[in-house]
């Protein structure tokens, strides 16, 4: 299995280089040069499997055993899942009317990024022991990506974690999973602005090739294929746990997966796993911040002026980055095409799909957008029927089973991507109550550690400079095995 850029000038990487790379150096994604596709035989042999076993399978699909060997790759997986809180790692909540609720919150974090970034990181730490290098990992998060990249890799030896985070725009616990981690190896920034913002920083330090080999400089954002990867995981076992199997025998039953949709990790990562043979109608699900339904409707791939802020931040994204790796499956794996409209896009933030692009998009993926009245709505209703919270970008995704009517005969599954937990602002503002977990209490009393990254005429370049000087004193401190803190 060997890797690629979506823009077509890079082929031939192993899953090792990807893991320590961001973007590609041509400014593309990776992905993988071939997708491997799942016979009905393979998917009913792993009917009945843990989650955690099923993460071994899919993952042993792109790392060829002479990277990591099998016993390997079992270990590493194991420990990585080892930690949350439910003994099968996620869930699925059979709730009335047949609404069923998939729950990838069970880490420590809460949110569905701790499933792919704690198995990334053992990855990573994996072949830093092995190679006796260091790397740095740099971060930009709408809220949950932070949090989870910090839990997952503090107080590793071999590894620095830096994550900028848009300060104000979101919850209170998403910060303080971030700013209340004290180890040697976790550098926040609380940026003035938004998570988009803060992308374009973060490409620029990315794009330079010297400064990226010279510091081990790495993402964990869901650019990272592997977590795309894992990604795949929890579609597939929410298939194999929904679907009669058993009684297929020709045509396997169809499954449809509502995403509540940001970034579009989880989007691209259903649809990867459509490429590979299984039956899914995918659905994402957007807030205010409606790109990706623009898109799909009507071909209007264009940014909005200003990101709006809703009661469900970690989605509030107008760049749906991972959107690039749809479009070189749609286009046939076309780099030249996908490098042209990606650049465009990026140069004048306004796009607008060709009529057989969008014709094809829409084919593969259907969309909805949800005010925050909507999210208020669904929270409640969900409530009053079935006695359960849902946190409001779980709503967003649920909105859809309230307003969407479907056939019986076709089983519908939406993406429970946090819990209500982290976000009590909507949760009260929906006329509710959920009793906090201890673990969240007891953030409340911890110290806290960041560096601020302020707004100013030239920002976008003054917050380049200060990750960088960021980066290289953290080098230089590694090499001569000092602190970065007293």
């Amino acid at each position: 299995m060997q890797y690629c850029s979506t823009r077509g000038g890079v082929h031939g990487w192993s899953f090792r280089d990807v893991l320590f790379s961001g973007y590609a150096p041509d400014g593309g994604m990776f992905m993988p040069e071939s997708v491997p596709v799942l016979s009905p035989d393979t998917l009913k042999g792993w009917k009945g499997l843990s989650y955690t076993k099923l993460v071994v399978e899919v993952a042993s699909l792109f790392i060829p055993t002479q990277l990591v060997p099998r016993e390997d790759l079992e270990v590493l997986v194991g420990g990585a899942l080892s930690g949350f809180s439910v003994p099968e790692v996620v869930r699925i909540a059979r709730l009335k009317e047949g609404l069923l609720v998939l729950e990838l919150f069970h880490g420590e974090t809460l949110a569905f990024k701790d499933l792919a970034m704690t198995c990334t990181v053992r990855f990573l730490d994996y072949f830093l022991q092995k190679e006796n290098h260091r790397a740095t990992v740099v971060v930009g998060t709408s809220g949950d990506t932070g949090g989870s990249a910090i839990q997952s890799a503090k107080g590793l030896c071999g590894l620095d974690v830096v994550v900028v985070y848009p300060r104000g725009r979101i919850t209170p616990v998403q910060e303080k999973h971030m700013i209340t981690c004290l180890e040697d190896n976790v550098h926040v920034f609380a940026a003035d602005g938004s998570s988009d913002d803060i992308d374009q920083p973060l490409r620029h330090l990315f794009s330079d090739q010297e400064l990226v080999k010279s510091h081990g400089l790495m993402s964990l954002n869901s650019v990272n294929w592997s977590r795309v990867m894992i990604q795949l995981a929890h579609f597939i076992y929410a298939y194999l746990e929904l679907s009669d199997l058993e009684q297929a025998d020709l045509d396997m039953p169809e499954l449809e997966v509502v995403v509540p949709t940001g970034g579009a990790g989880n989007i691209a990562a259903g649809y990867i796993v459509k490429q590979m043979g299984l039956p899914l109608k995918l659905v994402a699900m957007v807030n205010s911040n409606d790109i990706v339904h623009r898109m799909v409707t009507t071909g209007d791939f264009s940014m909005a002026a200003n990101v709006t802020q809703t009661l469900a931040p970690a989605i509030d994204i107008q760049d749906p980055y991972n959107m690039e790796r749809v479009f070189w499956l749609l286009l046939g794996k076309d780099g030249a095409s996908v490098k042209n409209m990606m650049e465009e896009f990026q140069r004048s933030r306004r796009q607008s799909l060709p009529e057989n692009h969008r014709n094809l998009l829409s084919q593969v993926l259907s969309t909805g957008t949800v005010s925050d009245e909507g999210i208020l709505d669904t929270m409640r209703r969900c409530w009053e029927e079935n006695q359960y919270v849902l946190c409001p970008h779980t709503a967003v995704a649920v909105w859809h089973h309230y307003h969407c009517p479907h056939s019986p005969r076709l089983h519908r599954c939406y993406v429970a991507t946090a819990s209500p937990a982290k976000f009590q602002a909507a949760v009260q503002r929906a006329g509710l109550t959920f009793d906090l977990p201890e673990a969240v209490l007891a953030l409340d009393k911890l110290a806290t550690r960041y560096q601020n990254l302020e707004r100013s005429l030239n920002w976008c370049k003054d917050w380049e400079d200060k990750l960088k000087e960021k980066i290289q004193y953290v080098s230089s401190v590694r090499k001569n095995r000092e602190k970065c803190y007293s």
